[in-house]
């Protein structure tokens, strides 16, 4: 069984947040993710978008947060585990002791969880299910990827109209399908879309995909107006995604629907768990990036305090030593 003071649950920004604190605050630090690189939810689902609301950044692409989050915290050398899942909570002699997917057992002093939405799977395009082919994505990762491609987005929320507003000057088309005369984006996002040469199609479903070895075109059936078929190499099925707490659910924590209950110290029910980020619930919470880095600092420095009773609350601040 390996050791470690601080275990974080997540490592979407509020979890490279508190693997740096922790670091700062001399504990050890293993970062745990299912997914297969840091970031979280900004990886997977929009890194090229620009983040308008992390203070001192008038913006910045979700890609270039992680990265310099990453950075931040890589001076204190944590461990990052990821494609692993943190699958059971229990105690050895009052500590927290998480069993991993495979077997392996880590030992914490604290545990910090920064979940986010938990794990979130794509909502997935019906007429999808019956087609083999390639050219059917619901992430763009690598934007420039579609260069010169006919592109699809179907969907009507912001990341819908994100993708649409990021392709608009890469793609050779890019034609936006929603199936009401309503979105749930941003009003700013859709007006910003209007005005770039997207195609942007109401009341609209994808009926039918062509192509074989890869998607060569789409029918959309248009409420009241028929059908129409258009040429398509790329469908983003920005179509939302559900998400679930997987095996937090069974730990024990106190839960309101998906989100864990906390105190003022970002503690949860059980003794040396605490969370912090868009996973959690209190009265007045707001769920921005910029809250949960200072509810990961809340939490990393409740949990210095609980794994060892001599240390400081509040340590000083960074620059005090430089």
């Amino acid at each position: 069984m390996r050791e470690v003071d601080v275990a974080v649950i997540g490592a979407g920004p509020a979890g490279l947040f508190a693997a740096y604190y922790a670091g700062f605050r001399g504990l050890s630090v293993a970062v745990i993710d299912a997914l297969p690189e840091p970031g979280g939810q900004v990886t997977a689902m929009y890194p090229e978008k620009l983040i308008l609301d992390v203070a001192g950044f008038p913006a910045v692409k979700g890609r270039e947060l992680v990265t310099n989050l990453v950075a931040q915290a890589a001076p204190f050398h944590p461990e990052y585990l990821l494609g692993v899942r943190a699958e059971k909570l229990s105690y050895l002699d009052g500590r927290p002791v998480l069993g991993l997917a495979g077997g392996e057992q880590l030992a914490c002093g604290a545990v910090v969880v920064t979940g986010g939405l938990g794990s979130f799977t794509p909502r997935p395009l019906p007429v999808a299910e019956s087609f083999t082919g390639a050219g059917i994505v619901y992430f763009v990762p690598q934007p420039t990827e579609l260069t010169d491609r006919h592109v699809l987005i179907v969907g009507g929320g912001d990341s819908a109209f994100d993708w649409a507003a990021t392709l608009a000057p890469l793609a050779r088309s890019v034609t936006l399908a929603h199936r009401r005369d309503r979105f749930r984006a941003h009003a700013a996002s859709v007006e910003r879309v209007r005005e770039l040469p997207v195609r942007v199609v109401v009341n609209a479903e994808v009926s039918r995909l062509y192509g074989e070895e890869r998607v060569t075109g789409a029918e959309l059936t248009v409420r009241g107006g028929g059908t129409e078929t258009l040429p398509v190499d790329t469908v983003v099925a920005a179509l939302g995604f559900t998400a679930d707490l997987g095996p937090l659910a069974e730990w024990g924590l106190d839960l309101d629907r998906r989100h864990i209950l906390v105190d003022s110290a970002m503690a949860t029910n059980l003794p040396r768990v605490f969370a912090a980020g868009d996973i959690t619930e209190y009265p007045g919470k707001v769920r921005l990036i910029a809250t949960g880095f200072g509810e990961a600092a809340t939490a990393v420095n409740n949990a210095a305090v609980v794994i060892d009773p001599t240390a400081h609350l509040f340590p000083g601040h960074s620059s005090d030593g430089t």
